[in-house]
């Protein structure tokens, strides 16, 4: 297997499409993490990945409310669980959520979910993202990590 892909996003709307592109590989059963510091463009790869797998609603930060169900918008579609990892207190609130259930009809996408979330599947989709704070521009990576 090779290594990860790696992808410059120069614009939001670049991170964006990316998630679009993205989401085109997604299917029920799902797990992608997102990786990155505050400001890497988590959100918007999110917002990109929901468009892309036509759900309903905006799709923004969970922050908050730490998960968000965005229904699909027609038959056939999986629905997208947005969940916000950084709040949580460990390994049991995140069991609390019951995420594992909601995998087999969604796509969940884990923003900081890394080190967090990767049990809740047999594998996932591990995208790094990072800001040059020089230049403005978001570097991407990713790849499908297996756990067996």
């Amino acid at each position: 297997m090779s290594g990860p892909q790696t992808r410059d996003l120069p614009e939001v709307t670049d991170t964006e499409m990316f998630g679009e592109e993205l989401a085109q590989e997604l299917s029920s059963g799902d797990l992608v993490i997102l990786d990155g510091p505050l400001g890497a463009g988590k959100t918007a790869l999110a917002r990109g990945i929901g468009r892309g797998l036509h759900v309903a609603g905006p799709v923004s930060s969970p922050t908050f409310i730490i998960a968000r169900e965005h229904r699909p918008t027609s038959a056939g579609r999986p629905a997208m669980i947005h969940v916000d990892a950084y709040r949580l207190g460990g390994l049991e609130e995140l069991d609390a959520l019951d995420l594992d259930t909601d995998l087999a009809d969604a796509v969940v996408v884990v923003e900081w979910g890394e080190g967090v979330a990767e049990r809740l599947a047999e594998r996932h989709l591990l995208i790094r993202l990072v800001r040059d704070p020089d230049t403005d521009v978001r570097h991407a990576s990713w790849e499908w990590v297996n756990h067996r």
